[in-house]
């Protein structure tokens, strides 16, 4: 860890973060700060699911579930477990403490690939990655030597990974940092602190609109085309093959979020903003059309398992997944009971 203009940024390692996955997926005891954060569910009929989620728009699905009780129909409540840092979601979902998570598909390969006994059941959003740099930087070669702000083997190192890959270069070519929240590392671009960031929406727009003369550099589509994944809802095969009509509930439950957030954003916005977006509403509306939400990514299959190969040359994972990673089965279910609701969306695989 070293100190810069008053931020701190972890120099991680992929042995140390590799060891760490592998451990959550052995289930090996968890230091009492993760496990502390796991208490007993509320007592209350029906099925309580504990889930793990990120910051960005790509959960404004699962936020507004959560926040309209949309799983209560089906007699199935959701209980999120907020965790202190990014690494904290994957190790608590890899070591069994919560049942399932909204989750870069990038973090769940890390598991999938040490074993732990997960699957890729649905889809949480799409696009909203963003690399944005100050100013003066304006191009992929304009980044060599300069500091680069992510988060470890999340979809937000991938991009700046095949980014610089597709222009010629590498990460030997930057001064990679990694750091904890998408606070700190908003605030560390906004303050100087780091030349450039990979960074999830809002906070992307936030960046540029804060730091005078920020440039965006990519927001993924000249990379990946559009409509391209960045978080799924992964659960653990469990919960999958014992439960598997509350995982359908989740399932449904995000569909009608997807329904309602397309049919009134604001409505959907002004329940979230505050609460788990720090971010002003302006840049809300700016930046959640960046990064809607899609709730059926069957279509991404291919997409996400390309990745994998990404993941593999980062040293993350010995082999990239393969189809058995996704299990769409419950998914398509829901599409067949829900068929109205599924033909309303604008976002869809087909």
């Amino acid at each position: 860890m070293c100190e810069r203009d008053g931020h701190f940024f972890r120099r991680f390692s992929r042995r140390g973060f590799l060891q760490g996955s592998a451990g959550a997926a052995a289930s090996v005891a968890l230091p009492a700060s993760l496990a502390g954060l796991v208490g007993p569910a509320a007592a209350a009929a029906g099925t309580t699911i504990k889930a793990t989620h990120g910051s960005g728009f790509c959960n404004l699905g699962i936020f507004l579930a959560q926040e309209r009780a949309l799983t209560k129909a089906d007699n199935v409540a959701l209980d999120f477990v907020v965790t202190p840092s990014n690494t904290e979601i994957t190790t608590m979902f890899g070591a069994g403490l919560v049942d399932m998570s909204m989750i870069p598909y990038s973090n769940f390969m890390t598991l999938y690939d040490a074993g732990a006994p997960v699957r890729i059941v649905a889809g949480g959003g799409v696009q909203g990655c963003m690399i944005v740099a100050r100013e003066g930087i304006r191009s992929a070669a304009d980044l060599k030597g300069k500091s680069f702000g992510t988060f470890q083997a999340d979809t937000l190192e991938v991009l700046p990974f095949d980014y610089l890959k597709k222009a010629g270069l590498s990460f030997q070519d930057v001064d990679m940092r990694y750091l904890d929240t998408s606070p700190e590392l908003a605030q560390a671009f906004i303050a100087g602190a780091v030349d450039a960031i990979c960074h999830i929406e809002p906070y992307a727009t936030q960046c540029l609109k804060s730091r005078k003369g920020a440039t965006l550099l990519s927001d993924g589509t000249d990379v990946y085309g559009p409509g391209y994944s960045d978080c799924v809802l992964a659960a653990r095969i469990p919960l999958i093959e014992k439960n598997p009509a509350a995982v359908k509930a989740v399932i449904k439950a995000l569909f009608v979020a997807q329904s309602q957030i397309e049919g009134d954003r604001m409505a959907a916005l002004k329940e979230t903003v505050g609460s788990y977006y720090k971010t002003t509403m302006e840049a809300a509306i700016d930046a959640s059309a960046k990064q809607p939400v899609c709730t059926d990514q069957r279509g991404q299959t291919d997409f996400i398992l390309a990745r994998g190969q990404s993941m593999k040359e980062m040293g993350y994972i010995k082999k990239a997944p393969d189809r058995m990673a996704f299990d769409w089965s419950l998914l398509e279910q829901v599409i067949a009971d829900n068929r109205t609701l599924y033909d309303g969306l604008k976002l869809k695989s087909a």
